[in-house]
């Protein structure tokens, strides 16, 4: 398998101007490495959100992957048909997994699709921990789910050093990635703690300039002259 790119940015289609999409996409297609579709089902969290019609829409339209973040109870009900729509990740919530993680981490890799757990703030790693080594991308929740623009969960550190840790003692290839505030006020401490991902959003990028060419710019410069690292 080959190692994901460092620092990697997927953005937060739910932040973006739903009525300039094409035009944002034709943006995102020559910076960003991924999107990142939130799909929510009203239940596990409180909006409603990126059909698997849109899904299917943004894979036509956008070259680049788009990774199905499952906000939703019954996650299994969603995996073929985000699968049909072109997603290339189907990322579930440890939290709506607990009966079934192992039969349903197997059915996402057997439609060929990357294996991807999600981590809500309150919820330990110690509850997905025994099959982290089926996971391709390990999320990290560090607002609760559901709005866009919360404040960052400063415990969530903690977190994300032990996931980060975990990776290496046990010698597992998942890729380390943060969902929420992730932005100049943030990246140093996230980086320092081992995240190698980042989902950006309103403060990390739309809020930057009205402009999105713009506003990426800036979001790259806000990481390097945080982190003092620069992208490839």
């Amino acid at each position: 398998m080959s190692t994901p790119k460092f620092p990697a940015f997927s953005v937060s289609v739910m932040c973006m101007d739903l009525l300039r999409v094409g035009e944002q996409l034709e943006v995102l297609d020559r910076h960003a490495d991924a999107l990142h579709a939130d799909v929510m089902d009203g239940h596990f969290a409180r909006n409603i959100a990126m059909s698997p019609d849109f899904v299917k829409a943004l894979c036509d339209q956008s070259a680049l992957p788009v990774e199905a973040h499952l906000m939703t109870e019954h996650p299994g009900d969603w995996l073929e048909i985000l699968a049909e729509a072109g997603a290339s990740t189907l990322s579930m919530h440890a939290e709506t997994v607990e009966r079934d993680a192992f039969r349903l981490l197997d059915r996402v890799s057997g439609l060929g699709c990357r294996t991807g757990i999600v981590l809500n703030p309150a919820t330990p790693l110690t509850a997905a921990q025994h099959y982290l080594d089926r996971v391709d991308l390990l999320t990290i929740m560090t607002v609760d789910v559901g709005y866009a623009g919360q404040p960052f969960i400063e415990q969530m550190l903690t977190k994300i050093e032990a996931a980060a840790a975990f990776k290496r003692e046990h010698g597992l290839h998942y890729q380390l990635q943060i969902d929420g505030s992730c932005n100049a006020a943030t990246y140093a401490r996230l980086v320092d703690a081992g995240a190698e991902a980042f989902v950006l959003g309103s403060t990390g990028l739309f809020n930057l300039d009205a402009d999105l060419e713009r506003a990426w710019l800036a979001a790259e410069s806000a990481f390097t002259a945080s982190t003092g690292v620069e992208r490839a």
